[in-house]
């Protein structure tokens, strides 16, 4: 694994660590490689039940590719193929872990640190974080699935204003165009990124993830229930986790859900 990923475990929290802060986490072709092998095995892990991703300190979640690379990795469009399946592999990699993913933003979220925030589930930032999707900048063209993932929060109008442009986007405008889902002064926003994260380990991990399954299929075009999705909300009644549900309301106490 490179060693600009870290892994973190406490409890049912996991953390992966962008870890260049030397380079304001600015992601190498090798970190791009390394990540979904390492979602693949925190998605495997009984005992993880969120994984939040993060850049070290408080600078930067991430600056971008590392743009001193690309002319070794992306000096002509046989070389650029490789690495942009990397990079799409890094993010669908993400997008596809069955359990919540939280993106923790410091400071600079820009290009492909954008690119992998917006693969996480929620997007939570400090005060100071700055957004930006800049193939403009470099002459080169964003991917269709990264573009869906920019419509999806903002819309087309936008998306096309902000991959257009390749402008800086403050947090607070961030925030109102659907970028960011909270936004919290630096010195609070770890706890509150992991307050929330606790707060999903105390819930039925069923009705979580199955949550997660039911919004992509939303955003993936379908208005109508299927057998798939109709077997999987009844399959929930023959869960454990519907039982104590069901006690513990009627027991007037904190439900204990154990499914994992």
């Amino acid at each position: 694994m490179s060693d600009h990923l870290l892994v973190e475990r406490n409890g049912a929290i996991a953390t992966v660590v962008l870890n260049k802060p030397q380079a304001h986490n600015a992601i190498s072709i090798d970190m791009y490689r390394d990540l979904p092998a390492i979602m693949a095995e925190l998605d495997a892990d009984k005992d993880v039940k969120v994984v939040v991703l993060r850049g070290a300190g408080q600078k930067s979640f991430a600056s971008g590719a590392d743009i001193s690379e690309f002319e070794q990795e992306r000096s002509d469009a046989a070389k650029a193929k490789n690495y942009n399946a990397h990079v799409a592999a890094a993010e669908q990699a993400i997008e596809n872990v069955s359990k919540p993913t939280i993106a923790m933003i410091h400071g600079y979220c820009i290009g492909g640190g954008a690119g992998l925030a917006m693969a996480c589930d929620i997007r939570f930032a400090d005060e100071r974080a700055k957004f930006a999707i800049t193939p403009a900048k470099l002459g080169l063209v964003y991917s269709l699935e990264s573009s869906k993932r920019v419509v999806d929060l903002a819309g087309p109008s936008r998306a096309k204003w902000i991959l257009m442009s390749g402008q800086q986007i403050q947090a607070e405008r961030a925030l109102q165009l659907g970028l960011f889902d909270e936004l919290f002064p630096v010195e609070e926003l770890e706890k509150a990124t992991y307050e929330f994260a606790e707060l999903i380990t105390t819930r039925a991990q069923f009705s979580v993830r199955a949550g997660k399954v039911m919004v992509q299929k939303v955003v993936a075009g379908q208005v109508r229930d299927d057998e798939a999705t109709t077997d999987l909300r009844n399959s929930s009644f023959d869960t454990e986790d519907f039982a104590e549900g069901v006690r513990s309301f009627l027991e007037k106490r904190p439900p204990r859900f154990e499914w994992s």
